[in-house]
């Protein structure tokens, strides 16, 4: 199995796929294309480019994700859109082992690409650590954050909150064949498909020559998750700038996801009481996969209400 996966990958291949398990109608291929861009010190970023006309949103995806976590929510919305990999995920460069991965050095990377391509985006979505990554730019680069949308995240996230999540990043470096890295994805996302979450592992891992297989985000890199300590969330700072930010703010948040909690939405609702504030029934963490079409209406919702 695990050379017939490697050999007939094809990233462009399962949008009708995508399309027919969220219930979308499915006439013909999206105009999709990978576009890339090289940043100062020669690393590169690269993203996936829906739509012939300049980008109306920007899609930042993430701790451990690429940019094709959003094609659901993409083909949902049908609009021209920049769904970024963050550096070091997806297909964009490797980070250096002595460069920070945090939201602010991965703001500073995205802002190069989104002045380049996406300038005049209405909308900057943020799923995890993209979603701090983006309330990270409203402050350093509010040009380019019109208006902003938080997917299951804000800086109130500590380590408790995100222990699953740590975990299944703190997992394997490699695995022996391709049934096993999708059997541990499985085991840790009990809200997903396991067609969904099959498609997921395509796009977010690699062969290597020996047939192994190891995550995108780990490729060529060193060890950084090696318990909690080894985890920055410290980004209580971050709720400053969403409290001074002047771009309108929406949060979805998912049901079963325990990373946003009752006292994150009040910390939210008492720094911004203008925020739009969503419970996404049956959604864990990555809403994005659970609940697709009901976050790109939220999504449409947000760009209309301002």
């Amino acid at each position: 199995m695990l050379m017939t996966e490697a050999a007939t990958y094809d990233e462009f291949s399962m949008f009708e796929e995508n399309a027919r398990e969220a219930g979308l109608s499915y006439d013909e291929p999206p105009a999709v294309d990978r576009c890339e861009t090289t940043l100062e010190d020669g690393r590169r970023l690269s993203a996936l480019r829906w739509g012939a006309s300049p980008p109306d949103l920007v899609l930042l995806h993430g701790g451990g994700q690429n940019a094709h976590t959003w094609d659901t929510v993409a083909l949902a919305l049908g609009r021209p859109l920049l769904a970024i990999d963050l550096p070091g995920h997806g297909h964009s460069g490797d980070t250096s082992a002595d460069r920070p991965v945090g939201p602010r050095s991965l703001a500073l990377d995205v802002a190069v690409m989104i002045e380049r391509l996406a300038p005049a985006a209405s909308l900057t979505v943020g799923m995890s650590l993209g979603g701090l990554t983006a309330t990270s730019l409203a402050g350093d680069r509010p040009d380019l954050v019109q208006r902003l949308f938080l997917v299951d995240i804000t800086p109130g996230v500590n380590h408790d909150k995100a222990s699953d999540i740590i975990s299944f990043l703190a997992g394997p470096e490699t695995f022996a064949s391709f049934d096993e890295i999708l059997e541990r994805t499985i085991l840790y996302n009990p809200t997903r498909s396991e067609s969904s979450l099959r498609r997921g592992v395509l796009h977010n891992s690699v062969q290597l020559d020996d047939g192994s297989w190891v995550w995108r985000h780990q490729r060529g890199r060193p060890r950084q998750l090696e318990g909690d300590d080894a985890v920055d969330l410290d980004h209580a700072g971050l709720w400053d700038t969403l409290g001074s930010s002047g771009a309108p703010l929406t949060l979805a948040k998912g049901s079963e996801s325990p990373v946003v909690d009752d006292d994150d939405v009040a910390e939210l609702r008492r720094r911004r009481p203008d925020a739009g504030i969503h419970v996404v029934d049956g959604a864990g963490h990555s809403i994005q996969g659970d609940r697709p079409v009901e976050l790109a209406e939220l999504i449409e919702r947000a760009i209309a209400s301002s």
